[in-house]
C-alpha cells in the first residue's frame, strides 16, 4: 500500500514520525512523507527508506498554523500542496500526524475518498492552554482552545482509524466523543532496541559526573515539565547528599526562567544545565545517572500521556522518579520501576531522592525491573505490531 504521512514540519528529525514510517515499509508498504521546508533543503530524499517530499513554507505560513482555525489562510494554502502531494504520489491511504493540519488534509481528500488514519501524538487542545503566547493579547484573544477542541472532535469522527499514545488517553477520547473503542488504536512512544543494545558510550560524559550523585532530566524543558520543583529540591539536598548533581539536558525559550531560579537558591554549584544535545549523546547522560525524573505538572494533556523519557531512562536499568500525573504514575506502579511524588511538591520530591539515595538496593531492585518490562513489553518492535496490524486490515 502506497501510504501517505502528513506531517506540519520540517523532517528529520521526529522519532515517531520515523520509528513508524520504517515499520510499515519493513512490512512492505511504500511511505511517503509531505512535510515542510524553510531553507534550500533537498525537495525529494530517501531517509531509511522513507520518501521524503518536502514543500516550501516560510516564516508568515508558520505564524498561521497557529490560527489555523480561526482563519482559513493556513488551511487553504496546505490544502493545495497536500493535493499534489495525495495526486503525484498515487497514495492509497492516509496518515495524519496531529490535527494543525488535519482540515487541510480532510478538504484535500474529499474527491479522492482515501481512507484516513488521525495520529493524535498529544491532546493539542489542552496543551494549547498553556502556551505563554495564549495568555496574552493577542493570541488569548485569536486563539480559542476550545474552538480546537471541537475541531479535534470533528476529525476524530471523520478519519477511519485514531492512534493514540497511552490507553488514558483512549479512555479520555471515548469518553468525550463516543465513538466505539475499536476505532482506536494504541501505538505508544516507545524505544527502539537499538536504543540500548547499540548505544555507543561517551566515557568523557560517564566520567564528569563519576563522582556525583546524578538526578537527570532529559527533554524539553519547558515550565510544565516541572524543573522548579527538581530545583527547589536541591536546597534541602544539598545539606543530605553533598555530591548531589542534578544534569538538566534540554532546553527551551523559559529557560532563563530556570537559570534565574537556580541563581537566587545560591545553588549554581548543583545544577548542571547541558542545553539541547545530540540524542545520541543521551545513553552515556543516563549511564552517568542515579536517578532519572519525569516531574510533569498534572493537567489533561500530561494525565493521558506518557513521555519518552521514561522508556529511555527504564532501558538502561535506571529507577526513576515521577509525579503523580495519571499516565506515567500509573505505568511506574504498575511496573515497579521507581517512586511516584506529588506534583509540584519539592519536600515530596526530596523525601522520595532520599529513599532512592539511601537504598542502593533499591534502586536496583526498580532499575532491573523497569528494563525487563522494556525487553519483554514496550520496546518499539513489539508495540508496534498494532500499527501494522491496523494498516494490514486497512488494505483488506
Amino acid at each position: 500500500m502506497r501510504i501517505g504521512m502528513i506531517l506540519d514540519y520540517t523532517f528529520p528529525p521526529d522519532p515517531r514520525v520515523e520509528n513508524e514510517a520504517i515499520s510499515l515499509i519493513k512490512r512492505g508498504h511504500e511511505v511517503f512523507l509531505f512535510c515542510l521546508s524553510y531553507s534550500e533543503n533537498k525537495k525529494n530524499e530517501l531517509i531509511n527508506g522513507i520518501q521524503v517530499k518536502r514543500y516550501k513554507s516560510n516564516k508568515l505560513e508558520y505564524k498561521l498554523s497557529a490560527l489555523a482555525y480561526t482563519f482559513p489562510f493556513y488551511t487553504n494554502s496546505m490544502k493545495r500542496k497536500i493535493s499534489h502531494f495525495l495526486n503525484k504520489n498515487k497514495i492509497e491511504a492516509i496518515h495524519i500526524h496531529d490535527m494543525r493540519i488535519a482540515e487541510a488534509v480532510f478538504k484535500a481528500n474529499k474527491k479522492l475518498k482515501l481512507p484516513t488514519v488521525l495520529d493524535l501524538h498529544d491532546n493539542m487542545p489542552e496543551i494549547m492552554k498553556l502556551y505563554p503566547h495564549l495568555q496574552k493579547f493577542p493570541g488569548k484573544q485569536l486563539i480559542s482552545p476550545k474552538k480546537w477542541k471541537l475541531k479535534e472532535e470533528e476529525f476524530i469522527s471523520k478519519a477511519d482509524k485514531i492512534i493514540t499514545v497511552s490507553q488514558e488517553f483512549i479512555n479520555e477520547v471515548v469518553k468525550r466523543t463516543k465513538i466505539p473503542e475499536e476505532k482506536i488504536v494504541l501505538v505508544p512512544n516507545t524505544v527502539h532496541q537499538s536504543f540500548y543494545k547499540e548505544a555507543v558510550i561517551d566515557e568523557s560524559i560517564v566520567e564528569m559526573y563519576k563522582n556525583y550523585f546524578v538526578i537527570l532530566y532529559l527533554g524539553d524543558t519547558g515550565l510544565r515539565r516541572g524543573l522548579q520543583t527538581a530545583i527547589e529540591s536541591i536546597t534541602t539536598l544539598k545539606n543530605k547528599i553533598p555530591n548531589v548533581k542534578l544534569v538538566i539536558v534540554g532546553k527551551n525559550t523559559t529557560d532563563t526562567i530556570l537559570k534565574k531560579q537556580v541563581e537566587d537558591l545560591k545553588v549554581e554549584n548543583y545544577v548542571d544545565f547541558q542545553g539541547w544535545q545530540n540524542v545520541k549523546l543521551f545513553p552515556s547522560y543516563i549511564t552517568a545517572s542515579d536517578v532519572c525524573i519525569s516531574p510533569l505538572h498534572r493537567n489533561i494533556q500530561h494525565d493521558v500521556a506518557y513521555a519518552n523519557k521514561l522508556f529511555q531512562y527504564m532501558s538502561f536499568e535506571k529507577p526513576v522518579l515521577v509525579s503523580n500525573a495519571i499516565a506515567q504514575k500509573n505505568l511506574i506502579q504498575r511496573t515497579k520501576a521507581g517512586l511516584v511524588h506529588n506534583e509540584r511538591d519539592s519536600k515530596d520530591f526530596s523525601d522520595k531522592v532520599l529513599q532512592l539515595y539511601n537504598n542502593k538496593e533499591l534502586r536496583n531492585s526498580f532499575g532491573e525491573n523497569g528494563k525487563n518490562f522494556i525487553e519483554e513489553v514496550f520496546c518499539w518492535e513489539k508495540t508496534s505490531e498494532k500499527l501494522v496490524e491496523l494498516y494490514d486490515n486497512l488494505k483488506n
